[in-house]
């Protein structure tokens, strides 16, 4: 059995709902028999491969699609819109991703013959490369070891290691090794990133974000838009936005209370953004989202939490 068969194989049986935790530390399957609505979510610091099926990312004004023929990593925590555009009940979408550990890496880094990581931090967070035999089948032998869970304590890592190491010495290794760089750009912008998702609802400027970035303020809007394909600002209203979409859906919230748990002191702004990002006012998407099915509330929290 090929490989990509042999991990379909594996998911189909493993992958018991829509999106299952496994005993493989940082290793999440993913099932789904129908194509979904597109899901305003944030897509972590993971790999992302997919054995049957497609599914289209959209990162600000770019989009990504891929299949079972590529893979997506993203590098840094990123407000996407997702959805699986082709599944079917006889060939459903079946997926998996795999957290990556800085730690790990830069261990990784020492031993991996790779060149220096100039322009490293200004490589976008989110790229989409072809999938090749050794990096699958490295994905493959760790899904396994959910066959035997007796082996996962010791094998894991290791097999973790060796698919960190296809994807250092691959097309979108540099990506990756900005990760495990200390004081790397990507990393600077990623702490940013961190505190924005917690401070979202306050008021701040780029000279903040500069500060706490350790880097002027033109230089932290150069290197957060090479990576997050968006401005500072324009990132914390997909941030404050997605947060107001899952009030309003998965907790019931009217659009002015949505509006100003998230920040905005005022309801036409944020009625403007709102439409601007999802197509139609606050109330409306509301309705139709839970018209259109109860699952969505619980996909948008369930994606909230992971």
């Amino acid at each position: 059995m090929s490989a990509i068969n042999s991990l379909r194989d594996l998911i189909g049986r493993h992958a018991a709902a829509r999106r299952t935790p496994t005993a493989v530390p940082g290793l999440m399957l993913f099932r789904s028999e129908s194509r979904s609505v597109p899901l305003n979510c944030i897509y972590r610091s993971r790999l992302y491969l997919i054995v049957q099926g497609r599914k289209r990312v959209e990162l600000g004004q770019h989009a990504f699609t891929y299949d079972d023929s590529h893979y997506l990593i993203t590098t840094v925590d990123l407000p996407v819109s997702s959805a699986v555009i082709e599944a079917s009940p006889h060939q459903p979408y079946l997926a998996l991703s795999i957290d990556f550990d800085p730690a790990v890496l830069a261990d990784l880094l020492l031993s991996v013959p790779v060149g220096g990581d100039r322009g490293a931090g200004d490589e976008a967070g989110l790229a989409v490369a072809s999938l090749d035999e050794a990096l699958l089948d490295s994905v493959r032998r760790l899904v396994a070891l959910l066959d035997t869970p007796g082996d996962i304590a010791v094998l894991a890592p290791l097999v973790r290691q060796e698919i960190y190491y296809r994807l250092l010495t691959g097309p979108l290794g540099v990506r990756l090794r900005a990760i495990a760089v200390a004081d790397s750009h990507l990393t600077r912008i990623a702490r940013v990133m961190a505190w924005m998702r917690t401070h979202y609802a306050e008021e701040f400027g780029i000279d903040d974000l500069a500060r706490l970035a350790g880097m002027s303020a033109p230089s932290l809007f150069r290197h957060f838009k090479a990576v997050a394909l968006m401005s500072p600002m324009q990132y914390r209203t997909c941030i404050r936005l997605q947060e107001a979409r899952r009030r309003l859906v998965a907790d019931g919230d009217d659009a002015a209370e949505a509006g100003f748990a998230v920040g905005y002191d005022s309801p036409s702004q944020f009625s403007r953004d709102y439409r601007r990002m999802f197509g139609v006012p606050p109330a409306r998407d509301a309705a139709r989202l839970r018209g259109d099915s109860m699952l969505l509330a619980q996909e948008v929290e369930e994606e909230r939490l992971s």
